[in-house]
């Protein structure tokens, strides 16, 4: 990583108040060239409910100093009812957070300083609604940069996979959110007599978003709102769509190349959920920032720099390595296609094999050696070595390769299947397993049998009869050896990332009617074509932060078995970063545990459960946040005990509790 000390233009930071529609102000943090009163320039927006003075401030003083010193307008804002706003935040991408964007997008266009042209950015959260701004048209966005984000909330977010209920982030994002929302204003930004009554007003709106993400288990109007595939044309801001084959987003950027309309040009390399440039496993970085000014000042500034030269799709294949939950740095090369779906790329079909059917009753944990379904780079975000895995399955494999297989895209199974029960789940796994057995994880793809029709609706099976099913698994990139074999796995069980239907069944296959489609990339395709490249890693220079190792050092992942009882825990401590201590004094606590339980042969055994304490401290300003969450379910319905209680200086300010139920649709 290099650090960039000094800029072409000196660089003044300011906090300021963004008046909204309704007069609820939103609190910024703009950084922009001191002379940019009399030589305007652009604006750059990333629009966040994570809290510009303390959660993000170390990953904001990575960047907006940087664009600020390379002749922009660089403006981070907390959301309503988030950080140092006012008002209150009652969902994710409601359309109170839209318009309020397209507010502000207005705003910054119309300030002195700037040209009048805007460019949104961010990652996840930030990425989300910088596709729905762009959707929404204001008339000074010319341009967005959205990373490891979503243009589909229902069938690519944290909600709903394939459409399964996705237990292992509806509830812990979930309990996670119910903390980060309740968190208070600073009393520095917002003032001494005003942050409690700030907080209170946050605090008495809470709702658990458990409650309506739940009460929405099939694709209707509520997920249609805000998901950018259901009309790519309503996009004409230019996008750099940007992922990582560690990240469970990959998927948006190979449709958000094949689809827009647009100026578009999409890149994914071998990252998990952060920023390209900030070297976190797996690597490696890419000088992100510089990657992101050509575009910028391509499309905000009208220069030449080469960004629309590039490849639609810039695509990093991995190269093979043994399983392990993490890797410093993946082997691999950069490829590029012009177009997507790409001439480079065809469909080889491979048939399961075998002439009779088979059984797949896989144990209900089956899936623990799953991994984090949103790597950040830690030790243990990465699915291990799949054997166990693959013990709990059914498999079927090719002969050994004669030669190496490049993939690039969705592969596809289709399975012809009948299921013993009316509603089931069916999950299959690609893993490329080498000679001496060792079995690593390349993509997967789950389907709620429910939801085969279509995910707008819930049709369930007839038991008896046999259908074909066919379902996409995730994008990937990745090259198979001569001499490994390519593993299909197939299970109707993934604890904890599919949560079980409310009775235990099982499937028949027939594997000889059976395939898995694999898009094979023509590994000759680039030998015209220059080398892909990126500059060395740089930033601005850190946030003098000191992170407290952990008081009590515990395991980031442990699994254990009770043998007696026939049980399985999976417990994780998500690491966001823990507890630390600002340049401004401010103390930062951290803690969060999920927790989820499940007997091998019960599923109403299924149990998951989050918990978190925050604490900011600074100049006998103290509060603290505890929360808990957890979700259960008969047969019939999902069971949620959601709690907050909130401190300052020792005295309570509220204690909350709620105890919902929602009845089972589709899941």
């Amino acid at each position: 990583m290099r650090y960039r000390e000094t800029f072409d233009r000196e660089v003044r930071v300011e906090d300021v108040w963004i008046p909204t529609r309704d007069g609820t102000r939103l609190h910024a943090r703009v950084w922009r060239p001191t002379d940019a009163e009399t030589a305007p320039v652009p604006a750059l927006l990333e629009y966040l409910p994570y809290r510009k003075s303390d959660w993000t401030a170390p990953r904001d003083a990575q960047r907006h100093p940087w664009y600020a010193g390379h002749g922009y307008a660089s403006v981070r804002v907390d959301l309503r009812g988030s950080g140092d706003s006012e008002g209150v935040m009652r969902d994710e991408y409601d359309e109170t957070e839209l318009a309020d964007g397209v507010d502000v997008v207005n705003w910054l266009a119309a300030q002195p300083w700037c040209t009048g042209k805007v460019g949104m950015f961010g990652i996840s959260w930030g990425g989300f609604n910088a596709l729905q701004i762009a959707a929404l048209r204001p008339e000074p966005l010319k341009a967005i940069v959205t990373v490891c984000s979503a243009d589909d909330r229902y069938d690519n977010d944290v909600h709903y996979i394939g459409g399964a209920v996705l237990g292992i982030d509806m509830l812990a994002w979930a309990g996670t959110m119910l903390a980060f929302t309740a968190r208070p204003p600073h009393p520095t930004s917002v003032g001494e007599d005003r942050w409690l009554p700030m907080w209170r007003e946050r605090l008495d709106a809470l709702e658990p978003y458990l409650h309506t993400w739940l009460a929405h288990q099939e694709r209707d109007a509520y997920w249609r709102h805000g998901s950018v595939c259901e009309d790519y044309a309503a996009v004409d801001a230019a996008v750099l769509a940007v992922g990582g084959w560690a990240d469970p987003y990959r998927d948006t950027v190979l449709r958000l190349v094949e689809h827009l309309d647009a100026p578009v040009r999409g890149l994914i390399g071998p990252w998990s959920h952060q920023y390209p440039d900030r070297g976190l496993p797996p690597g490696p970085a890419i000088g992100f920032l510089q990657e992101t000014l050509r575009w910028w000042d391509h499309w905000l500034k009208g220069e030449e720099t080469g960004a629309m030269d590039e490849p639609l799709l810039r695509a990093w294949i991995n190269d093979p390595v043994p399983p392990a939950t993490s890797y410093d740095t993946m082997p691999g090369r950069w490829v590029g296609d012009d177009a997507w779906p790409a001439p480079s790329v065809t469909w080889d079909e491979r048939p399961l094999g075998g002439d009779e059917p088979v059984i797949v009753r896989s144990p209900l944990h089956t899936g623990l050696d799953a991994g984090r379904y949103f790597p950040f780079g830690n030790a243990t975000d990465l699915p291990p070595d799949q054997r166990e895995e693959d013990g709990r399955s059914r498999c079927f494999d090719s002969a050994p390769l004669d030669e190496r297989v490049e993939i690039l895209g969705r592969p596809r199974v289709r399975l012809r299947l009948d299921s013993a029960t009316r509603r089931a789940h069916v999950i299959a796994r690609v893993c490329d397993v080498a000679p001496d057995g060792s079995s690593t994880l390349v993509t997967r793809g789950v389907l709620n049998l429910m939801s085969r029709h279509g995910r707008e609706k819930a049709v369930e099976w007839e038991p008896g009869r046999y259908e074909d099913v066919e379902f996409e698994l995730n994008g990937t990139g990745y090259a198979f050896p001569p001499g490994h074999r390519i593993r299909v796995a197939v299970s109707d069980a993934y604890w904890p990332w599919v949560w079980p239907h409310g009775e235990r069944g099982q499937l028949t296959v027939r594997p000889a009617e059976s395939a898995l489609l694999l898009p094979v990339r023509d590994p000759g395709a680039d030998a015209a074509r220059p080398p892909i490249t990126f500059e060395e890693p740089e930033q601005a220079p850190p946030l003098a932060v000191t992170v407290d190792a952990p008081a009590e050092p515990r395991p980031e992942r442990t699994v254990t078995h009770d043998v007696a009882a026939g049980e399985w825990v999976l417990d994780v401590d998500p690491n966001y970063g823990g507890s630390r201590t600002y340049p401004d004094g401010l103390r930062y606590e951290e803690s969060a545990r999920e927790t989820y339980r499940i007997r091998a042969e019960d599923p109403l055994s299924a149990v998951a459960s989050s918990r978190w304490t925050i604490r900011l401290r600074r100049d006998g300003w103290d509060a603290e946040i505890r929360t808990t969450t957890e979700l259960r379910a008969t047969a019939e319905e999902f069971i949620m005990d959601s709690s907050v209680e909130a401190r300052a200086n020792g005295e309570t300010v509220a204690n909350r509790v709620w105890q919902h139920s929602i009845p089972r649709t589709s899941a």
